[in-house]
């Protein structure tokens, strides 16, 4: 079974993401700012990962950072998922090592969408 982990400050928006990911077939984590998922990141390495942007502690561009450093970091699939929508802000992410953006809110349609562009469902 392909994991997932789901990074976000609210807890609303995990849980909303976490059902959406479960019922595509996927086992799921979550946590609540990017210093919670890089320590996840550490003990197993998720296929793919929503992540927001606005986070306390560790946002979600510092943590892709990290990641994208990390043993086996180029692994997972990363989703932004976030209000966020300057053509600046997609630039960083997408330069920083993202494989797709998603604007706030979102649904399943959108979220099965983007995990058939970056591969991860058929």
């Amino acid at each position: 079974m392909k994991s997932c982990l789901v990074v976000d400050d609210s807890r609303v928006v995990r849980k909303v993401a976490r059902r959406i990911a479960e019922e595509l077939g996927f086992s799921c984590e979550e946590a609540e700012d990017g210093n919670q998922a890089y320590e996840t990141c550490q003990k197993s390495m998720p296929d793919v990962i929503l992540l927001d942007w606005n986070m306390p502690v560790m946002n979600g561009l510092e943590f892709l950072v990290k990641l994208r450093a990390m043993e086996n970091g180029d692994t997972p699939k990363v989703v932004f998922c976030t209000t966020e929508n300057g053509i600046e802000q997609i630039e960083k992410a997408m330069s920083a090592g993202a494989n797709e953006y998603i604007m706030k809110p979102f649904d399943s349609e959108i979220i099965e969408t983007k995990f058939i562009q970056v591969g991860l469902i058929d």
